[in-house]
This record gives C-alpha cells, sequence and structure tokens, in this order.
C-alpha cells in the first residue's frame, strides 16, 4: 500500500508548524524587547570593532539587555560587516530591529577637526589627540612606522610636512590609521603632471620642496610675500650659500617658539641651515598650498636677504650691506615699541 506523501495532511501540517515556528523564532529575535524606549543614547563604534565588541558596547551603555539576542538579530539580517564606524544618536530603540536599522542606516556624526598651516608634527598630534581622543604617541608613533609611511607612497622618513592644512570632517569612530590617511591622501592631491615637470625643472625632489614650502610657511604671514621669500631662497640655494633660515632652528629648540639667541645658531642639527649648506634633513612643519605653490614657483628677483619689519611684512634685500642697514632699522623699530611697552 502507497501513502502519496505530498498529499498527506500531516506532512503539510508538520511542514507548517515548523514554518510558523522559524517565522516566530525570527519575529522574537529581531523584536527582542530592550532596555530603552525614549530616551536618547549616544553611541560611539570605533573603527575595527566586530559584532561581538559593539554588542558589549551596548550592553555597557544600557542599550541592549541581552548580548546574544542582539547578535543572532545581526545575523539574521546578514550585517555582520555592515555597521560602521561613527557616533550614532539611538531614538526609541526598543527592539533589536530599531537599533540595527538606527546604526545601519542611520548617518553618523561628524567631528570638525582644523589643522592649521605651520603645525610642526608635534602640535599636529597634540591637537588629534584632543580632538578625536587619540593618544599623542600613538599619532607620533604612526607618523614614523616605515611600514606605514611606505603604504601612503610617501618620500620622507616621518610623515612631518605630508598632513595637509584643511578643515576636516571625519567620523569620531575613525580611527588614527584612517584620519592621517586622510590628510595625505588631501597632501597628494596638490601634486599634478604639471608640478611634478616644475619640480624637475628646478632639479628638485618632492621631498625637498614640500621642505622648502615648510621654511617658507615658518617665514611668511602675509600671502604675496611668500613667492618672494621662496626666490630668495631659491637664489641662495644657486649661489651655495647657507639658508640661514630662522623656522629651522626654532624646529630644534626645545623651547620654541621665542627669540633665538646667538648660541641656539651653532646647535649642531643636520636641521640647523646656519650651520650646514643646502636643506635642512625634512620638513620642519605641514605647509599650506600656498607655500608648496611658492616653493615651486618663485617670484622673479635677486634678493638675497630679508629682514622683518615688524609689522608681518619684510625688507628684501640684494647685499649684504642693504641688508645689514635694514635690520638696525628692524632693531631699531623694535626698541621703540620696547619703550613704548614699559611706559605703559
Amino acid at each position: 500500500m502507497r501513502i502519496n506523501l505530498t498529499t498527506s495532511p500531516f506532512i503539510l501540517y508538520g511542514a507548517g508548524a515548523i514554518i510558523t515556528s522559524i517565522a516566530t523564532l525570527v519575529v522574537l529575535i529581531l523584536y527582542w524587547p530592550q532596555n530603552h524606549s525614549s530616551e536618547v543614547i549616544k553611541v560611539t563604534i570605533k573603527q575595527g570593532e566586530t559584532l561581538s565588541d559593539i554588542s558589549k558596547r551596548l550592553t555597557v551603555q544600557g542599550v541592549v539587555s541581552n548580548q546574544r539576542m542582539f547578535q543572532w538579530a545581526v545575523k539574521l539580517r546578514g550585517l555582520e560587516t555592515s555597521i560602521p564606524a561613527g557616533t550614532f544618536r539611538l531614538q526609541a530603540a526598543k527592539t533589536n530591529d530599531k537599533i540595527i536599522q538606527q546604526l545601519v542606516n542611520g548617518a553618523p556624526e561628524l567631528k570638525k577637526v582644523t589643522i592649521i598651516e605651520g603645525w610642526t608634527l608635534r602640535q599636529l598630534a597634540k591637537h588629534l589627540s584632543a580632538e578625536m581622543e587619540f593618544s599623542t604617541e600613538e599619532i607620533l608613533g604612526l607618523s614614523q612606522d616605515d611600514e606605514f609611511i611606505l603604504s601612503l607612497g610617501i618620500p620622507g622618513n616621518n610623515l612631518d610636512g605630508y598632513l595637509y592644512p584643511d578643515t576636516y570632517y571625519f567620523f569620531e569612530g575613525d580611527g588614527p590609521k584612517s584620519v592621517l590617511t586622510r590628510m595625505v591622501k588631501e597632501y597628494q592631491k596638490f601634486w599634478t603632471d604639471e608640478k611634478y615637470s616644475k619640480a624637475r625643472a628646478l632639479k628638485m625632489s618632492e621631498q625637498e620642496v614640500v621642505t622648502l614650502a615648510s621654511i617658507i610657511e615658518g617665514e611668511a604671514i602675509y600671502d604675496d610675500e611668500r613667492p618672494i621669500i621662496s626666490a630668495v631662497y631659491h637664489n641662495r640655494l644657486k649661489k651655495g650659500m647657507k639658508l640661514q633660515a630662522d623656522p629651522t632652528i626654532q624646529y630644534i629648540i626645545e623651547d620654541g617658539p621665542r627669540r633665538l639667541l646667538h648660541k641656539d645658531l651653532k646647535m649642531d642639527s643636520p636641521y640647523n641651515t646656519y650651520l650646514y649648506n643646502g636643506l635642512p634633513l625634512g620638513p620642519i612643519n605641514s605647509p599650506g598650498y600656498k607655500s608648496l605653490q611658492a616653493a615651486l614657483y618663485p617670484a622673479d628677483n635677486n634678493y638675497l636677504y630679508f629682514v622683518a619689519k615688524g609689522d608681518g611684512y619684510h625688507t628684501f634685500s640684494n647685499t649684504e650691506r642693504e641688508h645689514k642697514r635694514a635690520k638696525r632699522a628692524f632693531q631699531k623699530h623694535r626698541r621703540k615699541v620696547h619703550r613704548e611697552q614699559r611706559s605703559k
């Protein structure tokens, strides 16, 4: 005797019961009630965190009461690797489904971070530490990590000079590598085929251009002087003269920036352009676009010297005699300012 299994009511009933049970379980997992109802909870997911890490974080913050049910809900939706890094504000997070939707489909909050032209690597690291809650040591360590630098295609042995000054918007969960990579990529946008060609015409490497740009950044306050200052250094390099650039001394003294002393100019360092000919070992700060541009496109002049006027501008000279006269004028101006300040 044969039984037609395909039409057996017992088989159909059993299959229906199984399907119903599975559907019920799925609904139970997805809509499992969690801790919060109307309260807004700020949650930060850090870069590289696993589903297990995320569920633990949500539990600690009181968003999730049952880690396992939350993980099952994420896996049921196939979203184990779809929760992005960032800071989210969870609203009405009553169930696993609500939490998952807000994490996966919500817009993470952005952190505005401004990097100033002329900052040294240490200044930049301290600022990122304060703004992004990184450790200064971690930033400095990555900035000198040979493997990381090589992966970025940077010609130097550290990232000083290659972290482009600009205003950035980062996700609060972004890690140090992600942030530094973004800044290097912004720097690399400066370079075009035309600019590489110009550097070759000047017989300068990319690192030499950035190094000169960093000195210009350290000297100039006003943009219209950057190409003129650049020309002074180009002219001195062509003549084999020492650059005698004060920003390179400020870079090597431990208590700068401050007024330089005669003994500072004698410090033995490959960055001391008063002692050694040519450009220093590498960039001394993060130059901006206009200083990079000025390094490649100097003004057409024969100046070999310049000295501050006291108002942010400089007096430029062709000869040492003219330069000494300009220095005396500046010193006279400075003494006058000091007298006026003391009389107040």
